[in-house]
């Protein structure tokens, strides 16, 4: 035949097997090999392709086949193509270029080999057991995959179950979720995680549905229902040689929904517990595990009450060998079994009870019956009579007795015949399977009793999870093998139809034309098993005949079904003829007979039955009717009617069970879980590729890929087929520079209509384009075909411009060469010029310097003759007028001295006239004075000079006196003062012995006696230099004394030289010696009065001094005092104080409600914390600082500009000048103030907290502290006052009012509203601790000082109590308004992060469309996210604006960026870990750019370190823009990522999306990627603990030292606070009254 006689589809299929293209060839001990094509001969007749071994190049294959025989098969002999390595890690199969059996095999092998377990199959879910632990069901992981669409994120089988909740919730119908696989695949965990994940998982998108944050948050049905795994893995599951945890029944849980979608029930249905599992184990296997945890487990009471061995010494526990797994604690998991009995309703004392139950069934199994011919049992039988007791079976010797006996009855009478040792340990063993199996039933009912909803039309809808056993295939099966496979082919031909009903269903949504697809279809095998003469009825039937027989119902199968029509399903073993063979749709499975009939009947004889129904234990009756009526409430067959009813056997129940299962899953929408259990020694890691791809068969994979690739297996959207194969045809149709609207349903058309001339190979739906199988493959080679041929044409191209450009590039060479060469020739000639031009230069200027040098010796010759004769004529013409100006002198001096002689010749004439005229004169004068002399009058006149200088020397005298009197009496008080401080030296010094001897031992006193020994050694010093300086004081009054006598003196010479001068007559003239001596005298009466002046300004310093000192040593013997009375625990005597806060003279207190009241009384107000009364107070305390109000509203009203203004405070000279209604003091007004307290909590509630008008932030003009501090301050200055008056309990009411109004007010607001409220309160509650503790220590320095001075602090231990617990409640509410605030901002955060950094393009240059298509700017044009990295730069600006306004502590600051940095980093990092097909370089410098934005708003705005939140991100962009070509690569990226941990990095090379123009990694990198990935390591995580929105660790700032400060706003009409403020600043600007009170 001719290869133009070929038709088109099959010559397509022959002429893809090009040089290079890869197929596969089957392999006993790999499944299938890949090979290339080396070669490919067509001829006329046949065909031959050689291909080499990928690898072991050493081995050939070869492919040869007439053309005949490939037109005949159509092409289905060809070898199977292999996909391209960026095709073979796709997550679903079918996505997959060739779909076939060894593509599917390889893509699992891939897949697995990297560490991703599981993989899609269209409606399946490929799980893959990893027999390792593996961090892919961790919380974090199932919030990750709640809420998202199947196909976001890699296959898990949460994605499965998150599919099966949306599709309830959408469609509102009941869903299953099938989880199949044999033993060992790990069915049971996958069943366990999605329990767990519909209990855990938080839909936030649900109305109505409670939020979840880990199972902590878990209600208590959905813990119970984890609770029911352990119970029925504990009492169902046993060790096998393939699972040591293997569940030997099939379970289906409904899960129960109400309308809300909130879980309100579960449901749980068994299928076939392996009854025989009890009485036998094959070796190495094991019995159920409740038994091993019984034995290991129990108390020793109760061990001892059930007489419990080791296991060993059990015959139905030892007999395999096998007691113990690996790394399983029995004793463990006994305790979580009983917690989980108790946590499902199963009471302590009935859990003891079947915890008996099972101990009497091992003693049961050790009892031996033995014989020859007849039963023998001893009547003392030691296990015989421990398992009856346990059983509270009364009768013990009946029971015996049935144990070895049967009972026939006929119609007349009653046979009791004795039974063989076998039969009777069939018996026995019967009897032990009845009880075991109807408590397993009884459990059941019991858990789903409790768990199932009680409320009729509660429950809306449900999700069914079946667990069910897989296809088995043993050496030798049996009759639970049987009903086990008879279960998986119900199962295959319902996911078959299910399979088929999709396909057909798409078909008919997109219109296209489409033929009926032949399937395998088993109904006629499952006919053959449970129809009215099947396998199943003959069973029955052969079971009820009293002399049935496995080989009597071997001979009835072959008779039934030797027929032709059963030729296909059944067939008769060749050398057996106790055994037959049916035909599954995976595998032929021999059965052999022996056993059937008994396991059928599963009998216990009657009389066994009745005593176990008549058994002392109300526990064991009651449990036997629950089951019983649990087993006759199972649907039945619809049968005539008999006259006696039929017992049920194991058979017939299990088929209308399992018949009412296929009904309920046909009514709910169904999801598929295949497990595959990838080895048999269960390696971790380790693949089997003949054993899986006997599992795949077995479950049904490569079933329905043969199913769909019979129809359409191909199907692609046409913006993606249009974006793939575009190249194919010519530009004009696609170019989108000419096409803004491209129709792609038409660009498709175009390309298929040019390329695919059979139209039976495609059909173009509505949204689709549906392929038949391989056309795609023939797709792909036109289209690297296509791609060569550009690549050959750009190559051309490039090549051309290359040769082109070096042709350029030497020309260009060339010709500067030349430029260079004449440029050296052209410098040379210019050099020569240059030198010739130099040397004529030089020649001229040396020839002009010898001529100027030459004319300047003639010119200085000349100039030398001019001088000389010039200097001669000078020299001659000065010699003249040097004689002249002589002779001049000389007439100028003679006629000067001739003129002066002659004045003063008539001046000396003149003055003797003069001086005769004057002395005639004077003596003239001189005789009138001496006749006024000798008159009275003068002499009067100077008498009464000299009285007064008497009289002030008097009074001088006298104020000495006086000032020596003083002086004598103060030294008197010295020395007073000095006895009394030696008495009180005495007692100190008597006291502090007596202390030493009684406080000998004590190490603390003994240094107090040394102190105080220090001072007493001081006090005797200042009294020894009081000494000196009172010996210095006598001496310095006996030198007064003797000047004060010298003056005496004195004063008396002088009265006596005044009489005698009035005794003197008038004429006789003054002694020229008195006005010397009254000189004298003045002179001595001054140094007198400044040597007393200076003596008493001595004696007042000194007197000052030890004034000082004085008082010091009364405050230290004060401060002795209060030491000694605290150190030996006496009670002070009462005392005034005056603002005594000491903590260590606090009294103790009596009453913790009253406030201060004194040990000796209270008054009827109470005292003050200083202890004082309030009057004395009033007049004793000093102001306190005053503190800001505080405000809170439901909603924000901000200020106007005009009213952030302080309050005027010109009316506080108008309350001073005006009269006060209770006096002129200010307290009383403040205690008018406080008796009015319903009034000032109503300004403080309302005007300061729900009113106030919040000062809006503004960055150009921001508030002032003032502004936005003075509530807190207001608020403190309440407090404070009323603490200064006494009014602890009200201050204490008034302070938790107002904190619970803020924290209320605060958490009123939700989303952005609680950026500006909560900062602002955050700030004032700090500011109020801070002046809380400002006050505080403020009051313990007066206390301190007052201590000091003796006054005694009462009622300091109340308020003491009252400021921890104010402080206390502040920091609660400090923490309370950050954690509202920080969860409003996180949800806001959350929602605007990954928008922002991960899917925001804001880098120009490097936008990366979806999925890299070409024709992404059209197809993802409206696809912007919901928020830009502008818009998170924003919120983050208003929230640093808001606190930085509102002054929050810097360290809140900080603490509060890098929370929400942190929140940022974790979320997007988590979220591009899990992203699939996103991931590529582009992206990653897009999230870099966006993460360096981060960086630098953090660096502008004082935080910096908060950065370090963002390196996880960091690290994982940068690890999207490395190579990962060769392992050198890899070690690269694991030395730059250093942060990210194995997973992380596996999990982000996996998911890295490459582009066309990219090579894929290759799996060898991933294979090693996947090796450094520690199983055991609890570091190597996947996801990063999320950020919790609802748990925001708070630390608390330091308190800063402040003062209150009087600020009230002048648009607060706050009457009592703004009298209380002006009232207190009374109080401070009166310093005077503030020590006076």
């Amino acid at each position: 035949m001719a290869t133009e006689h070929l038709s088109p589809h099959v010559l397509q299929a022959v002429e893809v097997y090009t040089k290079g293209t890869r197929a596969w060839f089957e392999d006993d001990r790999d499944g299938w090999v890949s090979a290339s094509v080396v070669s490919n001969q067509v001829d006329s007749t046949k065909v031959k392709i050689v291909f080499e071994n990928d690898e072991d190049s050493r081995r050939e294959h070869v492919f040869e086949s007439t053309l005949a025989t490939v037109e005949k098969t159509n092409g289905t002999t060809l070898p199977p193509l292999r996909n391209p390595p960026k095709m073979e890690n796709t997550d679903d199969l079918t996505n997959l270029s060739y779909l076939n059996e060894p593509s599917v095999l390889n893509t699992i092998q891939t897949r697995y080999s990297q560490r991703n377990i599981y993989t899609y199959s269209g409606i399946v879910l490929i799980a893959a057991n990893p027999f390792a632990r593996v961090q892919l069901y961790e919380p974090d992981i199932i919030q990750q995959y709640s809420g998202k669409r199947r196909g976001e994120l890699e296959p898990h089988l949460f994605a499965i179950a998150e599919d099966a909740y949306r599709c309830m919730i959408r469609e509102k119908k009941n869903q299953t979720i099938v989880v199949s696989g044999e033993s060992g695949a790990g069915k049971t965990v996958s069943a366990k995680f999605i329990m767990r994940y519909f209990a855990t998982a938080d839909d936030k998108e649900a109305k109505g549905k409670a939020s979840k944050e880990g199972a902590a948050s878990m209600t208590e049905v959905e813990e119970q229902i984890l609770a029911t795994n352990p119970i029925m893995e504990a009492f169902g599951n046993a060790k096998t040689t393939r699972n040591d945890n293997s569940s030997r029944f099939g379970k289906y849980i409904e899960i129960q929904f109400d309308k809300d979608t909130n879980i309100v029930g579960a449901k749980t249905r068994t299928y076939l517990l392996e009854r025989s599992r009890l009485i036998y184990q094959p070796e190495i296997e094991r019995n159920y595990h409740i038994f091993y945890q019984l034995c290991a487990g129990v108390p020793p009471t109760e061990r001892k009450e059930f007489e419990l061995k080791d296991w060993t010494k059990f015959h139905y526990l030892n007999q395999s060998g096998t007691g113990t797994i690996p790394n399983v604690d029995d004793v463990e998991e006994f305790e979580l079994t009983k917690r989980s009995l108790s946590m499902v309703g199963i009471s302590l004392q009935t859990q003891w009870q079947i915890f008996k139950l099972l101990a009497g069934l091992l003693h049961l199994g050790n009892v031996e019956i033995g014989g020859r011919g007849d039963a023998t049992l001893a009547e003392d039988d030691a296990s015989l009579e421990i398992a009856t007791r346990l059983l509270g079976i009364k009768k013990t010797s009946e029971f015996r007795k049935w144990l070895l006996k049967r009972q026939i009855i006929t119609r007349s009478d009653k046979i009791v015949k004795s039974l063989s040792p076998a039969q009777g340990t069939v018996v026995k063993d019967s009897v032990a399977k009845y009880i075991y199996a109807s408590l397993f039933d009884w459990l059941v009912v019991v858990v789903n009793s409790s768990l199932s909803c009680q409320t009729p039309g509660l429950v809306t809808a449900f999700i069914g999870v079946l667990d069910i056993y897989g296809f088995e295939h043993f050496k030798k099966n049996s009759f639970e093998q049987f009903c086990i496979n008879y279960a998986n082919e119900k199962l295959q031909q319902q996911f078959n139809q299910h399979v088929f009903k999709l396909d057909q269903e798409e078909y008919v949504r997109e219109k296209i034309e489409w033929k009926f697809i032949d399937f395998s279809d088993n109904q006629k095998c499952i006919e053959m098993i449970e129809a009215k003469m099947g396998i199943l009825s003959l069973l029955d039937e052969e079971s009820r005949l009293p002399s049935g027989t496995d080989q009597g119902f071997c001979d009835k199968l072959y008779a039934n079904f030797s027929t032709p029509a059963y030729k296909g399903y059944f067939l008769k073993p060749r050398f057996s003829n106790s055994a037959f063979t049916v035909c599954h749709y995976a595998h032929d499975v021999q059965y052999e007979a022996e056993g059937f009939i008994d396991k059928n009947k599963d009998t216990v004889p009657d009389e066994i039955l009745t005593l176990l129904q008549n058994s002392e234990s109300e526990f064991l009756v009651d449990m036997l009717r629950t089951a019983t009526d649990a087993a006759t409430a199972t649907p039945t067959e619809t049968v005539k009617k008999m006259t006696t009813p039929k017992k049920p056997t194991l058979g017939s129940i299990f088929k209308l069970s399992l018949i009412n299962l296929m009904d309920t899953i046909g009514e709910t929408n169904v999801h598929y879980i295949r497990c595959l259990k990838p080895n048999e020694a269960k390696v971790a890691w380790g693949f089997e590729p003949n054993m899986v791809l006997g599992q795949l068969r077995a479950c049904g994979v490569l079933e329905t890929i043969r199913i769909s690739c019979a129809g359409y297996p191909s199907r692609w959207e046409f913006p993606d087929f249009a974006d793939r194969y575009y190249a194919l045809i010519n530009s004009k149709y696609w170019d989108p520079n000419t096409h803004t609207n491209i129709d792609f349903r038409e660009l498709c058309n175009v390309i298929l209509t040019t390329y695919i001339q059979d139209p039976d190979k495609y059909q173009i739906g509505l949204t689709k384009i549906f392929f038949r199988a391989g056309q795609l493959a023939y797709m792909e080679k036109l289209r690297a075909d296509r791609w060569n041929e550009c690549a050959v044409l750009l190559q051309k191209n490039m090549r051309r411009f290359v040769v082109r450009l070096r042709y350029l590039r030497m020309k260009d060479i060339t010709l500067m060469i030349q430029r260079v060469a004449r440029k050296k020739v052209a410098q040379a000639v210019l050099a020569h010029k240059r030198q010739e031009k130099t040397m004529i230069m030089i020649q001229s200027q040396c020839r002009a310097f010898m001529a100027r040098k030459k004319m300047a010796r003639q010119q200085n010759f000349v100039v030398r003759v001019q001088t000389a004769i010039r200097s001669r004529l000078a020299r001659k013409a000065f010699a003249g007028f040097r004689e002249n100006n002589a002779a001049t002198q000389i007439q100028s001096l003679f006629r000067g001295w001739a003129a002066r002689k002659k004045y003063l010749a008539q001046r000396n004439h003149i003055v003797c006239v003069q001086t005769q005229i004057r002395r005639r004169q004077a003596r003239k004068q001189l005789a009138i004075y001496r006749s006024e002399a000798r008159s009275a009058s003068h002499l009067k006149e100077v008498s009464y000079k000299l009285e007064n200088k008497v009289v002030e020397l008097t009074q001088t005298l006298t104020q000495q006196r006086e000032e020596k009197n003083q002086i004598q009496s103060k030294a008197t008080q010295l020395e007073t003062q000095i006895q009394s401080w030696i008495q009180k030296y005495n007692k100190l010094d008597k006291k502090a012995k007596e202390l030493e001897a009684s406080l000998a031992e004590s190490a603390a006193v003994q240094t107090e006696l040394t102190s105080w020994q220090e001072k007493h050694n001081s006090l005797q010093s200042d009294h020894e230099s009081t000494l000196e300086k009172i010996s210095k004081l006598d001496q310095e009054i006996a030198r007064l004394s003797a000047e004060n006598l010298k003056q005496k003196e004195e004063v008396a010479a002088l009265k006596q030289q005044q009489q005698t001068m009035a005794s003197l007559p008038p004429q006789q003239p003054q002694p020229p010696q008195q006005p010397q001596r009254r000189t004298s005298m003045h002179t001595n009466y001054h140094n007198a009065a400044a040597a007393a002046a200076v003596t008493s300004a001595t004696a007042s310093a000194a007197s000052a001094a030890d004034d000082a000192e004085v008082a010091e040593l009364k405050s230290q013997i004060v401060a002795l005092k209060a030491q000694l009375s605290q150190s030996l625990r006496r009670q002070p005597t009462r005392q005034q104080s005056i603002n005594a806060f000491s903590r260590t003279l606090s009294p103790a207190r009596n009453d913790p409600y009253r406030r201060g009241v004194s040990p000796e009384g209270a008054s009827p107000r109470g005292k003050s914390p200083t202890g004082s009364s309030i009057a004395s107070f009033r007049r004793n305390s000093v102001g306190e600082p005053p503190a800001r109000p505080e405000t809170h509203a439901s909603k924000v009203v901000y200020n106007e500009p005009e009213q952030m203004r302080p309050m005027s405070i010109d009316h506080i000279n108008t309350l001073k000048n005006k009269k006060m209604p209770n006096g002129s003091n200010p307290d009383e007004a403040i205690h008018a103030i406080f008796h009015d307290l319903e009034t000032l909590d109503k300004e403080i509630h309302i005007g300061l907290v729900q009113s106030l008008k919040i000062v809006p932030p503004n960055v150009q003009n921001p508030p002032s502290p003032e502004e936005v501090l003075f509530p807190a301050h207001m608020i403190a200055i309440c407090a404070t006052q009323m603490w200064r008056l006494g009014y602890l309990a009200e201050s204490n009411s008034m302070l938790f009012s107002v904190m619970y109004t803020i924290q209320k007010y605060c958490a009123s607001f939700t989303g952005e509203d609680t950026i500006i409220p909560c900062a602002y309160w955050l700030s004032n509650a700090h500011e109020l601790l801070s002046l809380i503790c400002s006050a505080e220590q403020e009051l313990e320095r007066e206390m301190h000082y007052n201590s000091i001075h003796g006054r005694r602090a009462v009622g300091w231990h109340e308020f003491e109590k009252l400021v921890e617990t104010v402080k206390y409640e502040l920091q609660c509410l400090e923490d309370n308004i950050y954690h509202n605030w920080l969860t409003e901002l996180k949800k806001k955060l959350t929602k605007m992060a990954v928008p922002a950094v991960i899917e925001n393009q804001s880098l120009p240059g490097f936008i990366a469309n979806e999925s890299n298509r070409f024709f992404g700017k059209i197809l993802s044009s409206n696809n912007q996210p919901a928020y830009s990295m502008d818009d998170l730069l924003n919120f983050l600006n208003r929230v640093y604006r808001t606190m930085k306004c509102y002054y929050v502590d810097p360290y809140v600051v900080a603490q509060t960026l890098t929370e929400l940095l942190k929140l940022i980093g974790v979320t997007t990092f988590n979220d591009l870990v899990m992203r699939r097909n996103f991931n590529s370089w582009k992206r990653a410098m897009q999230i870099q750019y966006n993460i360096t934005r981060l960086e630098e708003w953090c660096k502008a705005h004082e935080v910096p370190d908060a950065t370090a939140q963002l390196e996880h991100l960091m690290q994982a962009a940068k690890l999207l823009q490395l190579k990962k070509a060769t392992l050198e690569d890899v070690k690269i990226i694991y030395d730059v990522c250093w942060l990210l941990a194995p997973t992380q990095i596996q999990k982000l090379i996996q998911n890295y999306s490459v582009a066309d123009y990219e090579d894929p990694i290759s799996n060898d990198i991933l294979r090693v990627v996947a090796s450094r990935v520690s199983n055991g390591d609890s570091n190597d995580i996947l996801l990063l603990d999320n950020v919790s929105l609802d748990d925001s660790p708070y630390s608390m700032p330091e308190n800063h030292v402040v003062e209150a400060k009087l600020y009230l706003p002048a648009y607060l009409n706050l009457r009592q606070l703004q009298r209380l403020t002006s009232l207190v600043a009374i109080v401070k600007q009166n310093p005077s009254r503030q020590e006076s009170l």
